[in-house]
């Protein structure tokens, strides 16, 4: 294999962010004890952000962007790994403030990489990609609290995006009823076909809304904030629990504090950058027993790697549906 690798760069200065293509040398593609073969990363919300500057993600004056990867490890200096293991990264910094997984290698922390379980391919692992982590994440907080499917019908916001189309598939394996939301009623048929049991329209729910409406859902993953956010608080029942790890509509909460002095309501932040490594091993073991292998291949949409500036500004625009995937290895 070629000394050269092809790499989505970002490089900040005082004109501000700047994205291209190049080709790095050995030493270009990052630090630490391992070095893996990329062969499939993802396009995110977060990528989005990163790559249009909208918030400054990109924190260093140079790095390769991209917050997912999933390879195969060609060099290693630590006892977790060895040459031959495939390994996952999902955030830790990734396009943030160390290289991330827009890169046919990158050498990075064995900290930052959790083993794959053996169910998976590289390809189907990048499906799930942060997206579907962040939602396994959600279902088990959800859980922490006593949430399960004799509870009631859970919401899922954002229901055509990343996090929305996993989240409504593992619930929906797990026995969960459904409601999805979404701006694209045009995708009805295809988020009952994961497992949704109603669809609504966003617009329910992202106006500003009363301090408390008529309950609805037992619990909820939202990935949208702002008036969404506060709608949904202001509609679960008794005992109620959101989960919040994202920010599609808006990084506000205008809300109240009505729900929760009077309905018990909880709010559970989800974070999945920088979430231990016991909890990530456990989610993704946990998806590997959960996953319906046949609608996780429907979720995927690919990506051209040279295209990925372009579907950026898409994914920012709800223009994307289910899991945007990356063939770096074919390159």
């Amino acid at each position: 294999m070629s000394d050269v690798y092809q790499a989505l760069v970002a490089k900040r200065s005082d004109t501000g962010l700047s994205v291209g293509f190049e080709q790095l040398g050995a030493d270009e593609i990052g630090d630490g004890d391992v070095e893996v073969a990329v062969e499939y990363s993802t396009l995110n919300y977060k990528d989005g952000l990163a790559i249009s500057d909208a918030i400054p993600i990109v924190q260093a004056p140079s790095l390769i962007l991209g917050i997912d990867m999933a390879g195969t490890v060609v060099s290693s200096q630590s006892d977790r790994f060895r040459v031959g293991d495939r390994v996952v990264l999902n955030g830790y910094g990734a396009s943030e403030t160390h290289n991330g997984g827009y890169t046919q290698r990158l050498r990075t922390r064995s900290e930052y990489l959790v083993p794959l379980p053996s169910r998976f391919t590289t390809k189907q692992a990048m499906i799930i990609g942060t997206a579907g982590y962040t939602a396994m994440l959600s279902i088990m907080r959800l859980e922490s609290l006593g949430i399960m499917p004799e509870s009631g019908e859970v919401l899922v916001t954002g229901a055509s995006g990343g996090v929305g189309t996993v989240a409504i598939m593992l619930l929906a394996t797990m026995g969960y009823r459904v409601t999805a939301s979404t701006g694209r009623l045009q995708e009805t048929d295809f988020l009952k076909s994961l497992g949704a049991t109603a669809v609504i329209d966003r617009n329910e729910l992202s106006e500003p809304g009363e301090m408390m409406q008529e309950p609805r859902w037992a619990a909820a993953v939202d990935s949208c904030g702002s008036h969404t956010l506060a709608n949904v608080l202001a509609r679960m029942h008794y005992d109620g629990v959101v989960t919040a790890c994202g920010l599609a509509q808006g990084l506000d909460l205008p809300g109240n504090m009505m729900p929760f002095a009077l309905r018990n309501v909880a709010l559970l932040g989800v974070d999945s950058v920088h979430a231990p490594m016991q909890r990530r091993q456990e989610a993704w073991e946990r998806l590997a027993k959960t996953v319906d292998m046949e609608k996780l291949e429907a979720l995927a949409v690919e990506i051209p790697f040279a295209q990925i500036p372009e579907a950026a500004g898409q994914i920012l625009q709800g223009q994307i549906r289910g899991r945007a995937i990356v063939d770096i290895a074919g390159v």
